[in-house]
């Protein structure tokens, strides 16, 4: 099995990681097949968060009386101590556990740290004393709060969103985070949807030295292809860095990542869909975006309130406003054609 040691945490795991927000929209039925052929298939660190709705339930299911070969990290939105408590204890629940390897701060707007008036970091401290989590981390979108977290010495682990579109100030966070002797682990390796071929991502990240990426996978065929890459990562072929090109020169720059963090929109846009319509209608099936349903919510732009709240939101400092607006006109000259 390719390992490797995650940060300084000693926990060896396999180097591709499986996400588990897309099993909540699956069976528990065909989520525990996932996860036991992901297991089966070397893939041992699965990461799940209280919010994504019965996804620890199914993680729990799949793993009972297998904990000894499983990593577990999961996540807490909370932003008192008192609520992450209670966070806490339904993840162990749910995960049918009675520790979590990592546990990780969901995405706060700030670092938090020991004393903070918020109570965060002193409730996981203590629930690390009392053996109930071994290792405390940090998720984020946010570049600001990501170097913070990176600065204080705090975190075990950092994740963020980085794939083989990652800019200079992605790359520069992973190397601050090895240098620190930090885990990173890489969320949202497939753009959120827009990269199509999960080897060839796979392939690159095992290229990538301390980075584990965390798959999300919610089709047998999208694991499949992470599954190939594991235990052996094979080299990239002229062919899988000529793709790579390809939608680094297509994708690279201004474009929504589906984080979600913009939503929700009080005209009731989907923002997080419709930003990007364009590019999923030219990298989808063009018949799965062209139809009543999504004509209806595209539609919806004409409502904008131009309010900015969403940009205010945006991790990315994107001028969604305007990036809706584009998307609204290409859209429709789809029907034009």
């Amino acid at each position: 099995m390719s390992t490797i040691t995650l940060g300084g945490t000693g926990l060896r795991i396999e180097k591709n990681g499986f996400g588990c927000l897309p099993i909540q929209r699956v069976s528990v039925q065909q989520a525990v097949y996932l996860l036991h052929k992901a297991l089966d298939g070397g893939i041992n660190y699965f990461d799940s968060a209280r919010n994504y709705t019965d996804s620890e339930e199914k993680v729990g299911r799949a793993f009972r009386g297998m904990r000894d070969k499983v990593v577990l990290a999961t996540k807490s939105h909370a932003l008192t101590g008192a609520e992450l408590k209670k966070h806490l204890e339904e993840s162990l629940r749910c995960l049918g556990t009675d520790y979590i390897d990592v546990y990780q701060f969901h995405n706060p707007p700030f670092c938090p740290r020991p004393g903070g008036e918020d109570g965060l970091y002193d409730a996981a401290l203590e629930a690390q004393r009392e053996g109930k989590i071994r290792f405390i981390s940090l998720t984020n979108h946010r570049l600001g709060v990501a170097r913070e977290a990176v600065e204080s010495g705090l975190y075990a682990t950092l994740q963020f969103p980085y794939s083989y579109l990652r800019g200079e100030q992605e790359q520069e966070l992973v190397e601050q985070c090895l240098a620190a002797g930090m885990g990173f682990i890489a969320m949202k390796g497939m753009a959120g949807g827009l990269l199509r071929d999960g080897r060839v991502a796979a392939a690159w990240m095992g290229e990538q030295p301390g980075v584990v990426p965390i798959w999300g996978v919610q089709k047998e065929e999208e694991l499949d292809q992470f599954l190939s890459c594991v235990p052996d990562t094979p080299p990239l072929t002229d062919g899988d860095r000529a793709v790579i090109a390809r939608d680094r020169a297509e994708l690279t720059g201004e474009f929504c990542r589906s984080c979600g963090y913009c939503m929700p929109c009080p005209a009731g846009i989907q923002i997080n869909q419709c930003a990007r319509m364009g590019l999923m209608l030219r990298r989808m099936r063009e018949e799965d975006y062209l139809t009543e349903y999504w004509q209806q919510e595209m539609k919806k732009i004409e409502g904008c309130l131009h309010c900015n709240q969403c940009s205010a939101k945006c991790p990315y400092g994107l001028d969604t406003p305007r990036l809706l607006e584009d998307n609204y006109k290409t859209y429709w000259t789809y029907f034009e054609k």
